[in-house]
C-alpha cells in the first residue's frame, strides 16, 4: 500500500469507534419504493406489473414494481420500450406527496434507534448503530426491529444489510432483495466481496465492465489480484476506491444532517451514443426523472430551487465532460430547468466523440428550502 492510502486509512481508524475500531452500519433499501407505495394504496394493482411514470409517447419509467422488473422493466427506461418488453404493464401517474409522507413515516423510525441517520434518497439511507439508542447493542437484532416497525407502520417492506462499513452494508442489503436481511460480520469483507461480479461494485457501469474484462478483472477477487499501480494506470480516479473496494474497505463515516449541494441523475449506456437525434432524446428522459427529483427534495408543495444547471457528458475515453449555465434569479419551473439542459446540449454538439453516460444537475441551490441529504457522489444518484 502507498502512503496516501496508508494515512488514509490511520486517519480513520482515529475516527472509528474505540472500542474494536470497527463501526456498526446499516444500510436500508425500501423494495421497489414509489411502485410499491402503488400497489400497497390500490389493492387492484397487487401482484401487477406496475411502472410509475408516464405511458406517452416520451413519457419514463420512474420506477417498476418486481412483478414488472421479471420482464427487464427499470427505472430510465422509454415506456415504449417498458411496455413492448410487458404488454401487460400498467402505468400510473407518480404522487410525491405519498411518497414523501411513506418516508418521513420510515425516517422516524430509523431516528428511534439512532441520530446517525443518512440519508441517500426517500427510499434508502445508512444508519450507525454502533451506539443505538435502545442500547440493544446488536446491529443485527437492530436491523430486523427496524424491517419490522416498517412493515407495521406503513405496510411496505425493506431490505437491509449490516456491516461494519458503508460500502459492504450497501451489498449486503442488495444481496437478498426483496425483504430480506444479509450480515457480513468483521473479516468476512473481503471474502465476500472476492465472490461477487465486477458490476456489483459501485460505479462499474456497462463501458467499465467491459474494460475491466479485457484486463483479466471478472470478479472481486481477480481486482484484488492487481496492484494499485495498475489501477491507477487504467482506471485513473477511480483506482483508489477500487483497491480499497475489491479488499472490504471503506473509510467513509456516516454523515447526519449534511446540506444538500445538488439534485440531479444521471445515465450510463448499454451502447455508446453520439448523434443529436439520440441524444435529445435521452436528455428528455433524463430531464423527466431529474424534476421529479427537485420536486421531491422541495417543501411546502414546491420545486427545490436552484440557479445553475449543470450537463454532464462521460466520453467513451472516459474523459468527463461539463458545461453549465447559471441564472441571477431562481430556476423553479421545470419549462426552464429543460431548456438551460436543451441549451447546453446544444452548445456541445457536435460531440468530438461518443459518449457513455449523461447527466443533469440543479445546483446553487435555494439554503432555505434544502432538506437534508449527503453531498458529493451520493446526491448525484444513478437513473438505472
Amino acid at each position: 500500500m502507498d502512503d496516501r492510502l496508508q494515512k488514509e486509512e490511520d486517519q480513520a481508524q482515529e475516527d472509528a469507534p474505540e472500542e474494536g475500531g470497527l463501526r456498526k452500519i446499516i444500510h436500508v433499501d425500501m423494495d421497489a419504493f414509489f411502485a410499491s407505495v402503488e400497489q400497497r394504496d390500490n389493492p387492484e394493482l397487487r401482484g401487477k406489473p406496475v411502472a410509475v411514470g408516464g405511458s406517452g409517447g416520451r413519457g419514463v419509467v420512474a420506477a417498476a414494481s418486481y412483478e414488472a422488473r421479471k420482464f427487464g422493466v427499470k427505472s430510465a427506461m422509454p415506456s415504449v420500450t417498458a411496455k413492448r418488453r410487458c404488454p401487460d404493464l400498467i402505468f400510473v401517474k407518480h404522487r410525491f406527496e405519498a411518497y414523501k409522507e411513506a418516508s418521513r413515516q420510515i425516517r422516524a423510525i430509523f431516528e428511534h434507534h439512532t441520530a446517525l441517520v443518512e440519508p441517500l434518497s426517500l427510499d434508502e439511507a445508512y444508519l450507525d448503530v454502533t451506539e443505538d439508542r435502545l442500547g440493544i447493542g446488536s446491529a443485527t437484532r437492530v436491523a430486523e426491529m427496524i424491517r419490522q416497525e416498517i412493515r407495521a407502520k406503513t405496510q411496505l417492506t425493506a431490505s437491509a444489510g449490516v456491516s461494519y462499513n458503508k460500502f459492504l452494508a450497501k451489498l449486503a442489503s442488495d444481496q437478498n432483495k426483496p425483504d430480506g436481511l444479509c450480515v457480513i460480520r468483521p473479516g468476512q469483507g473481503a471474502d465476500f466481496v472476492a465472490g461477487l461480479p465486477i458490476r456489483r461494485f459501485h460505479g462499474v457501469g456497462p463501458k467499465a465492465e467491459e474494460k475491466m474484462k479485457r484486463l483479466g478483472i471478472e470478479t472481486g477477487a481477480d481486482l484484488a489480484a492487481k496492484d494499485i499501480e495498475f489501477l491507477r494506470a487504467h482506471f485513473r480516479s477511480m483506482a483508489d476506491y477500487l483497491y480499497r473496494a475489491a479488499r472490504g474497505i471503506d473509510l467513509r463515516p456516516v454523515r447526519a444532517h449534511r446540506v444538500r449541494k445538488s439534485v440531479g441523475g444521471e445515465r450510463t449506456f448499454s451502447e455508446d451514443r453520439s448523434s443529436g437525434e439520440e441524444l435529445r432524446e435521452t436528455l428528455e428522459g433524463i430531464i423527466d426523472i431529474v424534476w421529479q427529483r427537485i420536486v421531491n427534495a422541495g417543501s411546502d408543495g414546491r420545486p427545490q430551487r436552484g440557479r445553475t444547471v449543470t450537463l454532464k457528458m462521460k466520453y467513451t475515453n472516459f474523459q468527463i465532460m461539463t458545461r453549465a449555465k447559471s441564472v441571477s434569479h431562481w430556476v423553479e419551473d421545470k419549462a426552464e430547468f429543460a431548456r438551460l439542459g436543451r441549451e447546453l446540449l446544444e452548445e456541445a454538439l457536435p460531440l468530438p466523440m461518443p459518449i457513455r453516460l449523461m447527466g443533469l444537475t440543479l445546483s446553487n441551490l435555494d439554503r432555505g428550502e434544502a432538506e437534508d441529504a449527503p453531498e458529493g457522489e451520493d446526491a448525484q444518484l444513478s437513473l438505472l
